[in-house]
């Protein structure tokens, strides 16, 4: 069930050096969940197959396996959090958060189409991020083809 933020009047849309930095803490807590995937997946594959260690990582179905495994991992993080809160921990760190137009939280079919159209931006050399100096209403494309929005956040207020 999508939940409805507050705040709404007071948020305005993300700029490119936010969500950049965003993603550059986002990166690290990616690269620390692949670690851990591809601890487990050569334990399984050590302790459970039986293989010796000269044999971890030959043949496809390992390799294959342990991409998928990494791509859904990913997949998982970010589905996650967008949806649950709006928010990463790179997107909390920079005052960010993710939502539909109308201010709700994202659902998993969005968080899908976020996370593909991410890659495509990153293969396109980054232009899928650069899209929000030229558009408007600064959406990457990922914003665009899943209909969500990124926006800054107020500070929170000291009483």
């Amino acid at each position: 069930m999508q939940r409805r933020f507050d705040q709404l009047d007071d948020v305005w849309p993300a700029g490119l050096g936010r969500r950049l930095g965003a993603m550059l803490y986002d990166a690290l807590l990616v690269v620390a969940v692949w670690i851990l995937i591809g601890v487990l997946h050569v334990v399984f594959v050590r302790q459970v197959l039986g293989l010796g260690a000269e044999e971890v990582g030959a043949g496809i179905a390992q390799r294959l396996s342990l991409q998928l495994l990494l791509v859904m991992g990913a997949f998982l993080f970010f589905a996650f959090s967008w949806m649950r809160g709006g928010m990463t921990l790179g997107m909390q760190a920079w005052r960010l958060r993710v939502q539909t137009r109308s201010g709700h939280s994202i659902t998993l079919r969005q968080s899908l189409v976020r996370y593909l159209v991410a890659w495509l931006s990153l293969a396109a050399f980054g232009l899928g991020y650069l899209w929000v100096l030229f558009d408007t209403e600064r959406r990457s494309w990922s914003d665009i083809a899943s209909g969500t929005r990124v926006v800054v956040l107020p500070r929170a207020s000291r009483r």
